[in-house]
């Protein structure tokens, strides 16, 4: 199944709940692709230390856009 996923919110706890759901797709075989627009784009600037959204995302094997 092809699967896209659009995060446009610069809330920590939002990326971290995307990037999961993304990352268990892909972990069940389905091609994901996510897509981080808006407020979101500036996700590496957002403190990590109670959602860790950056694993998620180093974890990420789908294609993943900015």
């Amino acid at each position: 199944m092809k699967v896209l996923i659009m995060i446009s919110r610069d809330d920590p706890e939002t990326i971290y709940n995307a990037m999961r759901l993304a990352n268990v797709g892909i972990k069940k075989g389905d091609e994901v692709s996510v897509f981080m627009l808006g407020k979101a784009v500036i996700f590496e600037k957002l403190p990590t230390d109670q959602f860790d959204f950056m694993e998620q995302i180093n974890s990420f094997q789908g294609d993943f856009y900015v």
